[in-house]
């Protein structure tokens, strides 16, 4: 589970709506201070929300960029459904094209979509639908297929549980057996608050799509569309040299951040960010 510095956005971040024709997805929308060199759509992961792309809000502001980080359907603030089919790869491809074009970049240009983890493959999946709403791809932490066998016991697990207990027993259980950290915010509860606001419908349906998630790199490269993967040094989801090779096959920019795990974006924020910003800025 990811874990933000804070949940408490900075100054130069307010929380809205981002109202679509597919509903209303909870944002985090960051702006500079002058006229924006480009936007960002970010996507978080599995069990994240928005708020893990908070420590990126002002280095990438400073740098001239407008950064929107959104809770997915049935993902933290973001309304849910109750019903898995809602959540299929597919529909959730189709509500970041919503939520890319409900962004309204005012100088015309278009959006950079990034994505984490899951939300790198649901990026991925946007970008194959129709490539031509978007400027740039990142695949932050984000794999070619499905995550590791270690990754996927602990989902099947997950799925396990969900399908059997309430989200507070689910959440006490995983405390029990993975204690908050000192590092965890707010003593953990607001931790423990995004967990509770997911929508279990919306894990079980991802959860799956993670351990069976097909091999989509050629189909990618195919579309001519700039990507960038990032990633830490070291990751339990994907090897890292998985992700290699991954960037390779896609001639692909590639980063890895020295010091930062799966989560360089809350890990290493300024290093992460400093990358993002030279990726965008060389296009």
């Amino acid at each position: 589970m990811s874990r933000p510095p804070t949940f408490t956005p900075p100054p130069c971040a307010r929380a809205r709506a981002l109202r679509t024709p597919r509903g209303d997805f909870a944002v985090l929308d960051a702006a500079p201070r002058t006229d924006a060199r480009g936007t960002v759509l970010m996507l978080p992961g599995y069990t994240g929300s928005k708020e893990d792309f908070v420590a990126l809000f002002e280095p990438l502001t400073a740098a001239g960029f407008r950064a929107v980080a959104v809770d997915g359907r049935g993902q933290y603030e973001s309304r849910g459904t109750g019903r898995q089919e809602d959540y299929a790869q597919g529909e959730l491809a189709r509500d970041v094209h919503a939520q890319a074009k409900a962004l309204g970049c005012v100088d015309g240009t278009l959006p950079h979509l990034l994505g984490h983890s899951l939300g790198g493959q649901v990026a991925r999946a946007a970008v194959l639908q129709d490539p031509t709403p978007f400027r740039s791809l990142t695949l932050m932490s984000s794999g070619p297929a499905e995550v590791s066998a270690g990754q996927r016991d602990k989902v099947k697990l997950l799925g396990e549980a969900l399908s059997a207990l309430t989200m507070e027993q689910v959440w006490q259980a995983m405390r029990a057996l993975d204690p908050p950290q000192d590092a965890d915010t707010g003593g953990g509860e607001d931790l423990r608050r995004r967990w509770l606001r997911n929508d279990p419908a919306q894990l079980l349906t991802t959860g799956r799509q993670l351990s069976v998630e097909p091999d989509r790199v050629d189909e990618l490269a195919a579309t001519g569309l700039p990507v960038h993967v990032l990633s830490g040094e070291r990751d339990d989801v994907w090897p890292v040299d998985l992700l290699t090779a991954m960037a390779r096959r896609l001639g692909a920019r590639r980063t890895t951040i020295a010091g930062a795990e799966h989560s360089p974006n809350t890990g290493r924020p300024e290093e992460t960010a400093a990358a993002l910003v030279a990726f965008w800025s060389g296009l």
